[in-house]
């Protein structure tokens, strides 16, 4: 079980379109039965239902599923806090939303250099 003051480095999320829920579950260090049970809790929360109701996940809903993970896990709010905060307080988000894409651009950029310099 993660511990609230555990803090784990999240890897970059790759330059895909769509990710199956088990791919979303490593990139955010959750188990798929919790990211099934946050679609019903975050109305935000909106996975592609394809062939067999399987769910694929576009980019936004990663990190969607990263920052309820960061409210609920590091932060600590409550399930009904945090959807709170992610529909209540939009634009106090946009600037932690904003900061998430500045670090991940900056991971993946920092990978890309890493593969032009080879």
């Amino acid at each position: 079980m993660l511990e609230a003051t555990e803090n784990i480095t999240l890897a970059a999320i790759p330059g895909k379109r769509y990710f199956t829920i088990g791919e979303v579950s490593e990139l955010c260090n959750v188990k798929p039965h919790v990211l099934r049970y946050w679609e019903q809790e975050f109305p935000s929360l909106k996975p592609v239902k394809r062939r067999g109701n399987r769910r694929y996940y576009q980019r936004h809903d990663v990190m969607l599923i990263r920052q309820i993970r960061s409210l609920l896990y590091e932060q600590g709010y409550t399930i009904g806090g945090a959807r709170q905060k992610l529909t209540g307080t939009a634009a106090k988000d946009d600037s932690a939303q904003s900061k998430q894409i500045v670090h991940q651009m900056r991971v993946e950029l920092e990978e890309l250099l890493e593969l032009l310099s080879r």
